[in-house]
């Protein structure tokens, strides 16, 4: 319902018709823009800032990032930064001790600091332990310093003597093999 003052003219007759509502359609624009201001000030507050629409033409945090960035920063907020350079060791293997002793030997697990390798031949298992020092020197130049402390090396899977119902005490049956 228009006011009292919409309703009569500026002249104080009445209002008919279209300048009726003309004058009311003045006066629900006149109220909606008194009720944004009121709500734009409340919004924007004095302790809060006014919300742009674009990032212009700086870097800003909603840029497309990246997505090494993005996942080293999720990395590191989640404290995964040691689990990914122990796997940095195996998947880079070969380039950190080289492609000869890649090719007989792989690593097998890695915890706590220490690397286990398993080696194809007891001498390849005897050359890795005089190469313990050189290869953690690579080992810490590639993936960094703290990430294998130690090497364990193992030589070759072989058969186990212990295992069946009939199993005999002792070191095993060495008479065969000699």
């Amino acid at each position: 319902m228009p006011s009292a003052e919409a309703a009569a003219g500026s002249d104080g007759s009445a209002l008919r018709g279209p300048d009726l509502a003309r004058a009311a359609l003045q006066a629900a624009k006149e109220q909606s823009a008194a009720r944004r201001s009121t709500a734009r000030k409340a919004r924007v507050g004095p302790g809060r800032r006014k919300r742009r629409g674009w990032s212009g033409a700086r870097p800003d945090d909603r840029d497309p990032q990246p997505l090494g960035r993005l996942a080293s920063r999720i990395a590191a907020e989640r404290g995964w930064t040691d689990q990914l350079a122990g796997g940095q060791v195996f998947a880079r293997w070969p380039t950190l001790v080289g492609g000869d002793i890649a090719q007989h030997t792989r690593p097998v697990a890695l915890k706590e600091g220490e690397l286990t390798v398993q080696a194809e031949s007891t001498a390849w298992a005897t050359q890795l332990r005089l190469l313990q020092r050189q290869i953690l020197k690579r080992i810490a130049d590639g993936v960094g310093g703290d990430v294998v402390r130690r090497i364990k090396v193992q030589g070759p899977a072989a058969p186990s003597w212990r295992r069946g119902p009939r199993h005999v005490s002792g070191r095993g049956p060495r008479d065969t093999y000699g």
